[in-house]
């Protein structure tokens, strides 16, 4: 959309059950924040909304764990995440709560106009159900040993060790979380959203409109999912604790949080309007403004497939891009607040900021790293010394270096103010800087509004690197050695000084603009050395050089950052290594990472015996096809040389039917028989994560058939 009237900004709404890591931060808020405020300083119309999501199964599940309330959960949990993203510069205009009764209320009115209008189907299925509680089981109220990985204690709708996507069906002895019972299917009626109807609306506007515009990690995924044929998606639970289903018939109902989440960004966008006297419908109604959703990957498909959906059936405008991240690594392996292996956002504020050596400079420390690294096209990794190294580097040694010797020689060599600019001895590397900070700031803009910050915070960090470059070719202290007869620099010496420190000086300005999207404490303290108005941040300002008046008095330097030493990183991993240690004992996981690099999990030691009972055989995928109402299950036909198998496998997610038929496969042959979805699964296909946590299949050259030994 070129010019759009205003833009409405969105991330993701973390659940209110827990603390928040730092690969939360770097998915879903600190881009979308650089994005905002870049946006702000072009002074344009932007409404940036999130908020808590207070609803669904892991609410109630740490409540039960903590032995209190979902309420008192969800707040304890909100005031925590808010006070978290204002600590970490994330400056949302409105951070709202989906157990606020203006979401209660919208939410309950868009459930309300898709249902009167037949947009919504009404079915009767059977649900897990645990005798002993008296309830209908949520999945994530249902744990058992996955499927892939063989972890114990699955999630319904996860597995945390190897983040593998399932459903309750595919898990191996499945339990109640609630009595630890074996739950029992009963039969419930819910109301659906008939995916499969806008199958081809979604085609065309995400894979047609959207084809050059839209990272290809989205576009991948979202087409996927239309490939393999969508279904009707349950927009209700058997739950007590949400936004309850506004039908009489209704009782023990709640909207499934998947479906009153997202509404949650209009209530919102409401809350916002109502508290500065503005008008909400603009932002949600009118096709001038532009709707960006900030995302993880594992939110993909409820926003560009199901949230659109919705929003196309209520009469609202589409999001005009879904710039999603991939998942951000710890120190060698995949980043878990449940495991320990995390570094929570309230960590490293009481670790850095709130120390006296901290401050808001460590701030803008955590922010450039997690830019610098940021998964914007696949999974990276965090690790200490990786932050060391961006800190002392870069930060510390390229563009707080610049500032910091740019002020030092202009209070050493100009008396403390802003030299004039000798226009008759201007050379070629002053017109070469000029050029290069007005290149600079077009190559940030297109990076900016592409999304892709982390070259637009290279460009920022390279401009410095050159300004280095300029003054140490300049060497204005040695220029200062050409003294006359009354020991000052001659006139002609003083010239160049002037020159090269009024050039260094206009650099430091355009670079507290240009950094401020990024670092915004950083640019603030630049204003302060500057003496100069927080507005002289404004976008228009960039590329001149005239921001600083001549013989204008600025402050002594500050340093704008400081190193991380080698015994920070030291206390930082153990502290980590402890931490991981301390929650997998508390949960009797087999988990070890007495190392700080991966560690695999070690598994109780067998005899060959054990080892022998296992089946292994070579096969060939035959044909693969996705099970109805069961998103994450393909059912398989295999060739297994001297008979054919059909097996039900949790990979829909992660392949293609069509693109695994003919796939070399090692199975196991002698597992007990399940039942999946009404479906007789007979053997398990074996998988394996790749270097990037990514399923592979196990595969071999021998014919189909053939042992595995």
């Amino acid at each position: 959309m070129n010019n759009p009237k205003r833009y409405l900004i969105t991330s993701a709404l973390p659940y209110a059950n827990g603390p928040k890591h730092i690969g939360h931060l770097a998915g879903a808020y600190l881009p979308a924040d650089i994005y905002v405020r870049y946006l702000r300083a072009q002074q344009r119309d932007v409404v940036f909304v999130c908020g808590s999501d207070e609803h669904g199964a892991a609410i109630t599940i740490q409540a039960i764990k903590e032995q209190t309330t979902p309420k008192a959960i969800v707040d304890k949990y909100h005031a925590l995440l808010e006070s978290n993203m204002k600590d970490l510069g994330i400056s949302f205009d409105v951070y709202h709560r989906t157990s606020s009764p203006i979401h209660h209320e919208t939410a309950q009115e868009f459930f309300t106009q898709l249902n009167n209008n037949g947009q919504l189907e009404i079915k009767e299925s059977e649900q897990f159900f645990d005798e002993e509680a008296k309830t209908f089981l949520a999945d994530r109220y249902i744990i058992g040993t996955c499927p892939i990985c063989s972890y114990e204690n699955a999630y319904g709708d996860q597995c945390e060790k190897c983040g593998t996507s399932l459903s309750p069906e595919q898990l191996i002895n499945p339990r109640s979380t609630l009595s630890g019972k074996t739950p029992a299917k009963k039969k419930t009626t819910h109301w659906y959203l008939p995916l499969d109807k806008h199958e081809d609306f979604l085609r065309n506007w995400i894979l047609e409109e959207h084809q050059h515009d839209w990272k290809t990690n989205v576009l991948g995924q979202c087409k996927s999912w239309i490939d393999a044929g969508l279904q009707p998606r349950a927009v209700t639970r058997d739950l007590d604790w949400g936004v309850k289903v506004p039908v009489a018939d209704a009782e023990g109902k709640v909207l499934y949080v998947w479906f009153d989440a997202p509404i949650g960004y209009i209530s919102a966008t409401k809350q916002w309007a109502i508290n500065n006297n503005k008008d909400w419908k603009p932002y949600w109604e009118d096709n001038e403004t532009k709707l960006v959703h900030f995302i993880g990957k594992d939110n993909i498909v409820f926003h560009c497939i199901i949230f659109p959906v919705m929003l196309k059936l209520h009469g609202n405008i589409l999001p005009e891009n879904v710039p999603s991240n991939e998942f951000m690594n710890l120190e060698g392996d995949k980043m878990s607040t449940s495991r320990g292996w995390s570094i929570e956002m309230d960590e490293y504020i009481t670790d850095f900021v709130k120390k006296v050596n901290g401050g808001n400079m460590m701030v803008d420390a955590l922010r450039y790293y997690l830019t610098a690294i940021a998964p914007e096209t696949k999974d990276s990794e965090f690790t200490w010394k990786g932050f060391q190294d961006a800190l002392n580097s870069e930060l510390v040694a390229v563009f707080g270096n610049f500032v910091n010797r740019t002020f030092v020689l202009m209070h050493k060599l100009c008396n403390g103010k802003v030299p004039p600019l000798h226009s008759d001895i201007i050379d070629d590397a002053d017109k070469q800087l000029v050029a290069d900070i007005q290149r600079t700031k077009g190559n940030i803009e297109n990076n900016i509004e592409g999304y892709k910050f982390r070259d637009a915070l290279f460009d920022v960090i390279d401009l410095a690197r050159k300004g280095n470059k300029y003054m140490q070719d300049k060497e204005p202290w040695i220029v200062a050695k050409q003294l006359g007869e009354d020991g000052k620099p001659t006139p002609e010496a003083q010239q160049k000084i002037d020159n090269s420190l009024h050039f260094c000086l206009q650099l430091c300005a355009n670079l507290s603009i240009l950094i401020n999207p990024f670092l915004p404490f950083t640019a603030q303290k630049m204003c302060y050395m500057m003496k100069v108005l927080d507005k002289m941040l404004s976008w228009e300002h960039a590329g001149k050089m005239n921001l600083l008046s001549v013989g204008y008095s600025l402050r002594a330097p500050e340093l704008l950052f400081r190193k991380i030493e080698d015994e920070e990183v030291a206390a930082q991993i153990e502290k980590l290594k402890m931490k991981s240690k301390k929650m997998n004992e508390a949960t009797n996981t087999n988990s070890d990472y007495t190392s700080i690099e991966k560690a695999e999990e070690k598994k109780p030691i067998i005899q060959f015996d054990d080892f022998a009972k296992i089946d292994l055989k070579t096969g060939v995928i035959l044909s693969a096809e996705k099970v109805e109402k069961a998103d994450k299950l393909l059912k398989l036909e295999v060739d297994l040389g001297d008979e054919k198998r059909t097996i039900v496998s949790g990979i829909a997610l992660h392949f293609e039917a069509s693109a695994i038929i003919g796939q070399k496969v090692v199975v196991v042959t002698n597992l007990a028989p399940r039942k999946m979805k009404g479906i007789e699964s007979n053997g398990m296909i074996l998988m394996a994560d790749d270097a990037d946590g990514k399923l592979v299949f196990v595969t071999s050259d021998a014919a189909a058939g053939n042992k595995v030994s």
